[in-house]
């Protein structure tokens, strides 16, 4: 089965300072159990802000460091999932449920592609 790469993008600039509401980590927690029982899940993380990284740049025959945070960026990574499915359409039935347990005031979206294993 093909393995797909989630990546979470979201905006450090007008990131949600709400709550995200009574039962959030009941209903994320219970996603995470599902998907992981289903032996779909293979690894996911959060990131930590883009000001604690560092952005590495080759052009032109030179190599640039840019710590962050990366101002310019309108979105950036805010975490990923790798997971194993049998299909596209499966991988994104999971990254549309994980997107549905976010408050609706919140802005998030989510990248899914597969892994190419030559």
């Amino acid at each position: 089965m093909p393995r797909f790469l989630t990546m979470i993008h979201s905006s450090e600039q007008n990131a949600p300072t709400e709550d995200p509401g009574p039962g959030f980590e009941e209903r994320m927690g219970a996603l995470l159990e599902e998907i992981t029982k289903a032996g779909v899940m293979l690894e996911t993380a959060a990131l930590t802000p883009t000001s604690d990284g560092t952005r590495i740049t080759w052009s032109g025959g030179r190599m640039t460091y840019t710590d962050g945070p990366f101002t310019e960026s309108k979105e950036v990574i805010g975490g990923y999932s790798i997971i194993r499915a049998k299909d596209k359409a499966e991988a994104l039935e999971w990254a549309d449920r994980f997107l549905r347990i976010h408050p609706a005031s919140w802005s998030l979206s989510a990248e899914v592609r597969q892994i190419d294993e030559g």
